[in-house]
């Protein structure tokens, strides 16, 4: 991670939001793309150039790929969020970061999760879409966030998320490509003796948020995320709703390119979580969409 990317992500761990003064909108894909090629193009990062917590994975003699620690997989975690971050500033509106993270948190603390130290935040990219990394870094598209109408959607969002760090979908990717190819003790010892293999492997988890999960987790993670905001106190039809509203987008449109090349479609979402859910919601006490609360982005 490039110092700037450092100094952005420091501030979001400081005060579980950040504000950036380089707000403007972009091609989130291509920016992403541009993150790999500066991650495995042989740029190497430090552990010294990234403000970790003592004991975190850039400070231990080795990376336990096998069985990585809640602290290992936060450190790595965080340099693929300081990825996101180079590539995507933060939108500048202190009042809507604070909020997010509020609403993200409250969904987290509904998870067996709760050691990590989970932070949100919204993107400033008209592009519609939601990314996570491993130990509890969340963000949101500012595109995507306009086209909420209330917190209970934002929660089925945050919940998809959450679902994903939960379920460790991204980390058991980036565990399964590196045990094969390198085997557990090469890359740990390699990664101690601070060499490039561990750009390498941020630099996969870049590839991979540009590319996409496999269908079956986020089908599971649709699942989970409606479970979540119910469990939380929220509407649990916020998520089938949002999706509803993307499955309108117009496929062609720019801003849903990277979303529709990394998701299933939101029509077969809608049809897998409907099969899911079945009646499984009528039994539940009526959550709450609190419309008056969501913090609406001025004009």
């Amino acid at each position: 991670m490039n110092p700037r990317h450092a100094l952005l992500l420091s501030t979001l761990l400081c005060y579980g939001l950040a504000v950036s003064s380089q707000a403007h909108a972009f091609d989130l894909g291509n920016a992403l793309k541009d993150a790999v090629k500066q991650q495995t193009g042989g740029e190497a990062t430090t552990g010294s150039e990234v403000q970790t917590p003592a004991g975190s994975a850039s400070t231990q003699t080795s990376f336990n790929w096998k069985s990585p620690s809640p602290e290992e997989e936060m450190a790595l975690g965080r340099q693929l969020a300081g990825n996101l971050l180079g590539a995507a500033p933060l939108v500048k509106d202190a009042k809507l970061q604070a909020y997010v993270n509020q609403v993200g948190r409250w969904v987290a603390s509904q998870t067996d999760r709760q050691q990590l130290a989970w932070h949100f935040g919204v993107i400033d990219s008209d592009d519609l879409n939601a990314f996570a990394t491993p130990g509890g870094y969340i963000l949101i598209t500012k595109g995507l966030y306009r086209k909420l109408d209330n917190e209970a959607q934002l929660a089925g969002v945050l919940g998809h998320e959450v679902a994903h760090v939960v379920k460790k979908h991204h980390l058991k990717v980036l565990q399964k490509s590196q045990l094969l190819n390198l085997g557990a003790s090469v890359i740990g010892d390699k990664v101690g003796k601070g060499d490039q293999t561990l750009d390498k492997v941020i630099g996969s988890g870049a590839e991979m948020m540009a590319r996409g999960l496999d269908k079956d987790a986020e089908y599971e993670a649709d699942r989970v995320g409606v479970a979540l905001s119910v469990r939380a106190g929220y509407d649990g039809y916020g998520l089938p709703e949002v999706l509803q509203t993307l499955g309108q987008v117009n496929q062609s449109d720019d801003s849903v390119t990277l979303l529709f090349k990394t998701h299933p479609s939101p029509e077969d979402r809608l049809t897998r979580l409907g099969d899911a859910i079945g009646s499984r919601l009528d039994g539940v006490n009526e959550g709450k969409l609190l419309a008056d609360r969501f913090y609406r982005l001025p004009k």
